[in-house]
């Protein structure tokens, strides 16, 4: 029952404008990749499953992967857009993949313990990776199944080059999470993040609203879940969107909250989010990783 990370890693940055994975912005040549496995290593985990595409094999193994298999056990998952259940076909003409619900069901022949989920192209800081090994390691269904969430400030999480989309989350006094919405248009301005659904209407967030950065922990009890949900995603929702939609992974947790068949604990995170949406975010992510380099919270090179 030894807890796993989860790393999804098939995506293309369609607005960065390649593969993010693979791109070195540490000081020794590090990868976003990187950080989270070193962060999640010191923190307790030993063992990584690397959801990739076939296609982009070759280059993780040899950019990646070569430098994190003698600290790590590492183990690989494959998305791919054929990979669907019985009696369901692509539809003619669809390339985008069909989101990260799918990518997590592709890995669930390795994920027989709790695991944390998290993206592959986003820094997520030292302390998300110490609570988050920490709660896994004792996270246990019971009368429903019991999952939690790190989650950060919006204000953390925004960019000044451009929009960005962020899982909105409701959340009670208790500290558990009630819905999530996702909100595909969010900027910042000088009143604070601003979100449009129509592009014409701007509606203010409070900074510190709770965002999902797609940082989940869950029991093996979600792919029950997601074997019964996804066919029916296939069957209901891509019909009408037969080229875009998508199964996501805050979508099938929402769909369990609203039914009362699982609860989830919003983990507070003070951590300042880093990614890199756009090629305009990279000057400034390479000098935070700098900076903390200076400051001694990481080796150069991380893995020496």
């Amino acid at each position: 029952m030894e807890p796993i990370l989860v790393v999804l890693a098939a995506g293309m940055g369609s607005r960065y404008g390649g593969l993010k994975q693979m791109d070195p912005l540490g000081p020794g040549g590090e990868k976003l990749l990187d950080y989270s496995v070193y962060d999640a290593r010191r923190a307790g985990f030993r063992r990584v499953v690397f959801i990739i595409k076939h296609e982009i094999e070759a280059d993780f193994r040899r950019l990646v992967s070569a430098r994190i298999e003698p600290h790590m056990q590492v183990e690989y998952a494959f998305q791919q857009l054929e990979m669907l259940p019985e009696g369901h076909q692509v539809p003619e003409g669809r390339v985008k993949p069909w989101g990260t619900g799918h990518a997590v069901l592709c890995a669930q022949h390795l994920l027989d313990a709790p695991f944390l989920v998290i993206n592959a192209d986003d820094y997520y800081g030292v302390d998300a990776y110490r609570v988050a090994y920490q709660t896994l390691a004792t996270l246990r269904d019971d009368d429903k199944a019991r999952y939690f969430m790190v989650g950060y400030q919006l204000q953390n999480t925004v960019t000044e080059n451009g929009s960005v989309a962020r899982g909105v989350c409701a959340v009670d006094q208790d500290g558990n999470l009630i819905s999530v919405n996702e909100r595909t248009h969010i900027i910042t301005s000088c009143d604070g993040p601003l979100y449009t659904e129509d592009g014409r209407t701007y509606h203010l967030l409070p900074g510190d609203t709770p965002v999902s950065m797609n940082m989940f922990g869950f029991t093996p009890s979600l792919l029950e879940e997601m074997r019964s949900s996804f066919p029916r995603f296939l069957t209901d929702t891509v019909p009408a969107n037969p080229m875009k939609a998508e199964y996501y992974v805050p979508g099938v947790v929402n769909d369990m909250l609203q039914r009362g068949a699982a609860s989830v604990r919003v983990l507070t995170c003070t951590d300042r989010w880093y990614g890199v949406t756009y090629q305009a975010d990279k000057p400034q992510v390479i000098s935070a990783l700098r900076r903390m380099h200076d400051e001694g919270l990481y080796p150069t090179p991380i893995w020496g």
